[in-house]
This record gives C-alpha cells, sequence and structure tokens, in this order.
C-alpha cells in the first residue's frame, strides 16, 4: 500500500514522501497514529501543491531576512556596563542586553536568536552574530563602553 508521510518517521522517510508498506502496517498503525494517510490521485495532488505553498512562503521569509540582514550589518549598539579596576566589567554582557539595545534601534529579535561566540567580560569592539533564519546570519557590531 502506498502512504503520504505527514510527519518524519526515522524508518521510512520525511513529511511529504510517498513510501510503500505493508497493507497492515499502514491500516493499523501508521494511519491511525497519524503519521501517514492513503496516497490516493486526490491526496497526492493536494500534497503537491501544498508543497508549492511551503516553497513560496519559505522563499518570502528568506528575502524578508536578507533584507533584514542587511540592515543590521549597517548598525552597530553600544551597550553601557559598570567597569571595575583594569578595565573589568562587573558580570557579562548577556544576549538579553544586546536584544534591548537592538529594539532601541528598531529591531524586534528574540534573544535565542543572538548567538555570542565567547562571554563578553570586557571592554571593546565585539562582533555578534543574529541568526535571523536557518541560511541567514547577520552580524551587529557591539561596542561595550563604560557607564
Amino acid at each position: 500500500m502506498k502512504v503520504i508521510l505527514r510527519k518524519n518517521f526515522d524508518q521510512l522517510g520525511k513529511v511529504g514522501e510517498i513510501v510503500n508498506v505493508k497493507d497492515g502496517y499502514a491500516r493499523n498503525f501508521l494511519i491511525p497514529r497519524g503519521v501517514a494517510y492513503h496516497a490516493t490521485q486526490g491526496n497526492i495532488r493536494a500534497l503537491e501543491e501544498e508543497k508549492k505553498q511551503i516553497q513560496k512562503r519559505e522563499a518570502k521569509e528568506l528575502e524578508e531576512a536578507q533584507k533584514l540582514a542587511a540592515e543590521m550589518e549597517k548598525i552597530s549598539v553600544t551597550i553601557p556596563v559598570k567597569v571595575g579596576e583594569e578595565e573589568k566589567i562587573f558580570g557579562t554582557v548577556t544576549t538579553q542586553m544586546i536584544v534591548e539595545s537592538l529594539k532601541e534601534k528598531g529591531f524586534e529579535i528574540d534573544k535565542r536568536k543572538v548567538e555570542i561566540s565567547e562571554p563578553i567580560k570586557s571592554l571593546g569592539i565585539y562582533s555578534v552574530a543574529v541568526k535571523l533564519h536557518t541560511k541567514v546570519t547577520a552580524t551587529v557590531k557591539t561596542w561595550v563602553v563604560r557607564e
């Protein structure tokens, strides 16, 4: 029996693939659990249309992420911190601090998308990566200055 996978299934394949399985396996396991559905002509056509819609949406998201990355590359953020002796800061610069600085510049970014390669524990200029899309990463110049 041919079925179309609704979910990624390690033993069979990925979402949207048409696989051939034994009738009992499909009827008793895959279909009742929502892992797959029958591969009828109507379902196959619906799957093709759904794939086209997903590709269009992903292309649009990628384009928007690239535009946002180009804008973010042009700016730099300044983070004022309290400093002790020998220019050492108290604590570290967190992703939340960077997100708040970006928000002041007009960028709404989730703090989980900001990636700091190593802890920022001193004054200076750092490059911080912001992952906007699976294929797009922007680099923001971050100035850590004395408060």
